[in-house]
């Protein structure tokens, strides 16, 4: 991954690197396509009349008619009142399902635009039991972080871990870093504010900072992050960084104190990419990261205003 994924897209088009088809009936005299060549999407609404109402008649047209064996990718849409309603049904249904899909290697639960939830309405659960049941599993995705819930895991397979959220529980962030992930490359958190249950502090990221249960992570992704300052600060000596070939710290309120931190903890010359889009640097701190680190993309945007002492995260509500 190299471009910023947006809590705006809705995987309509294409997830994994696959072209998305719908569980639904094609069109009369529309074959179905190759099980194996898409990425499915399953979505309701009952305003949307191209939908079902209810996203379980999607999973019983789907596991009906498609050579379930083959399919490689899923997105998760929208369910019926998914800003009331949350998906553990959904979950379990995956799971329960596991055997009929030997092959999934790629998730995405709640690819819902602000349109149809905003981030912080999305009404997720445990998505423990996805792990459990998928030990082949490579990427995980969550868009939303009410209700959302995670136990520490050991998975085999994990490469790709995402959470977007405008409010990341301390909970999860502390499982993901209890979990065992040798396979591990790709972490990204968005930890959100409080007022949507972003609880979580710099303390709740000490174990994946350490980097002990993550030997293969290659790109670190702490953003969206209200205490960006204080995070960066641990980041500058953080033992995982030395073998991260990028890091992330946009989204968030990183301003001069943070980058000056960074500035004087260990090397990050050894980066290919440093992300700190959506910040509160002045332009002198701005311009002394990019000269302390010659040969690597430092991916900078105009400053916010750094006038006001209420510092905003990208996503929120």
């Amino acid at each position: 991954m190299t471009d910023q994924p947006s809590h705006r897209d809705d995987y309509s088009d294409g997830y994994a690197g696959l072209p998305v088809a719908y569980a639904l009936a094609p069109e009369d005299g529309e074959p179905l396509p190759d099980p194996a060549a898409v990425a499915w999407k399953f979505e309701a609404g009952e305003y949307d009349d191209d939908v079902p109402d209810e996203i379980s008649e999607s999973f019983d047209w789907f596991f009906d008619n498609v050579d379930t064996a083959k399919v490689t990718a899923i997105v998760i849409g929208g369910w019926e009142s998914c800003y009331d309603s949350d998906n553990g049904t959904i979950v379990a249904r995956l799971a329960e399902s596991a055997d009929r899909l030997p092959e999934l290697r790629s998730l995405f639960l709640g690819a819902i635009m602000p349109e149809q939830a905003e981030i912080s309405w999305i009404q997720q659960s445990d998505v423990t039991p996805l792990l459990a049941a998928y030990p082949k599993l490579e990427r995980l995705e969550v868009r939303g972080g009410s209700g959302l819930t995670l136990e520490p895991v050991r998975h085999e397979s994990l490469r790709v871990l995402r959470f977007e959220t405008g409010g990341l529980p301390a909970q999860v962030v502390r499982a993901v870093g209890g979990s065992e992930l040798p396979e591990m490359e790709h972490l990204e958190l968005w930890f959100g504010v409080d007022e949507y249950g972003g609880d979580a502090t710099t303390g709740d990221c000490a174990s994946i900072l350490s980097g002990e249960r993550l030997p293969r992570l290659r790109h670190l992704g702490l953003q969206n992050c209200p205490f960006a300052d204080e995070l960066a600060a641990a980041v500058a000596g953080a033992p995982i960084v030395a073998r991260l070939g990028s890091l992330s710290l946009s989204m968030g309120s990183l301003g001069d104190e943070g980058t000056e931190a960074l500035l004087s903890g260990q090397p990050l010359t050894h980066l290919s990419r440093l992300d700190v889009r959506h910040h509160y640097m002045s332009r002198a701190m701005a311009a002394r990261l990019v000269a302390a680190l010659p040969g690597v993309e430092v991916l900078l945007d105009e400053p916010h205003s750094r006038d006001d002492d209420w510092r905003y995260v990208a996503v929120s509500e």
